[in-house]
């Protein structure tokens, strides 16, 4: 099997540029000054450079919100699994701290659902990136790093 890297117009268009700035939108529209935010200790969600754990700690804010519910998290879920090569075993989200561009993994997941014939997949993947569009650069909890 094999999965092209080009454009498929029927995937929603996804940018995938976002100013380091861009932290979080306000009600004006105006956008907050990055470092304001970076010194109060807030995170904001980039799907583009985000490790698992962050996908998995923004995940579960949405779902205790009451901004998504348990079936729409299912893909962001299976997205925050990583199995390790060489020893068949899941790798520790804690100690993964590589970032990955989910926007990216979710449209190979999407070609890959396509190439399968898995309509329902395609659709729950179709869902997921519109949710990350939606969310993207929006502030979502605390660094304690910071």
């Amino acid at each position: 099997m094999q999965i092209s890297s080009e454009s498929n117009s029927r995937l929603p268009a996804v940018s995938s540029s976002y100013p380091a700035t861009n932290k979080t939108a306000s009600s004006s529209g105006a956008q907050p000054s990055g470092n304001s935010l970076e010194a109060a200790g807030v995170k904001s969600a980039d799907f583009t450079q985000m490790t698992r754990k962050e996908l998995f700690d923004w995940m579960n804010t949405q779902i205790t919100s009451g901004k998504m519910s348990l079936d729409e998290s299912t893909p962001f879920l299976g997205m925050t699994l990583k199995m390790s090569v060489s020893t068949g075993q899941p790798v520790d989200m804690e100690t993964d701290t590589d970032p990955i561009n989910f926007i990216a993994k979710t449209r190979e997941g999407i070609e890959g659902a396509l190439v399968r014939g898995d309509g329902a997949e395609v659709n729950r993947l179709k869902s997921a990136i519109e949710l990350m569009q939606r969310f993207q650069g929006t502030a979502f909890g605390i660094d304690a790093r910071a």
